[in-house]
């Protein structure tokens, strides 16, 4: 089974003022699209063919760059637009909330943590809140198409929220102004998926 480009669960104009419509078209229609070819590519013929996503990234070290960079850049942009939505923002509630305030102390300071991994990760990469082997959770922040579920990763887990610091996430509205564009990704944060997302991770 050929990995596909999963659809938006939104327009491309739904997260509006905060992450503009081409940013929102050329990001998934054309970045996404082509991290999903040329996984395919890299794993024709091979035994990675039969596999999810998650366990080619959880056996990473196995594969090819390609296998690395295009695989990566698939799983974390299906989940990139799962935990964003219109009518989003403000703060999780229950577990989750729970949770934060128990690992960082309040929403606030969780928010500043993760804005410093994101805008301090040089060059091109991702920002995560993750749920350890132990069910506890962390921050952590990976070069280019990385991901807390690779073997590689300097801290593993489960992604629950990622935010994407690649240039082409922004550029286009916010410039070289990554911090602008980390302060606006609150806004669109859809935390009821990131709780049942919590929740799965748990189990």
């Amino acid at each position: 089974m050929a990995f596909e480009l999963p659809a938006l669960p939104y327009a491309t104009n739904a997260l509006e003022p905060h992450v503009d419509t081409k940013t929102m078209e050329i990001h998934h229609g054309k970045h996404h699209q082509a991290y999903v070819t040329n996984l395919n590519n890299a794993i024709a013929g091979t035994d990675a063919e039969k596999l999810s996503i998650e366990d080619i990234c959880k056996n990473i070290s196995k594969y090819p760059v390609a296998v690395r960079n295009n695989g990566g850049g698939h799983y974390n942009h299906s989940l990139f637009w799962t935990i964003m939505g219109p009518n989003a923002g403000g703060a999780p509630g229950g577990d989750l909330a729970d949770a934060i305030n128990a690992a960082f102390g309040s929403l606030d300071e969780f928010k500043k943590q993760f804005a410093q991994a994101a805008t301090t990760r040089f060059g091109s990469g991702w920002a995560w809140l993750l749920v350890t082997a132990d069910g506890k959770l962390a921050i952590s922040s990976t070069p280019n198409q990385d991901n807390p579920l690779m073997d590689i990763a300097d801290v593993k887990g489960t992604p629950i929220l990622g935010c994407d610091v690649w240039e082409h996430a922004y550029y286009l509205h916010y410039q070289n102004r990554r911090p602008d564009y980390v302060t606006a990704f609150w806004n669109v944060v859809n935390w009821n998926k990131v709780a049942e997302l919590y929740k799965a991770a748990k189990k």
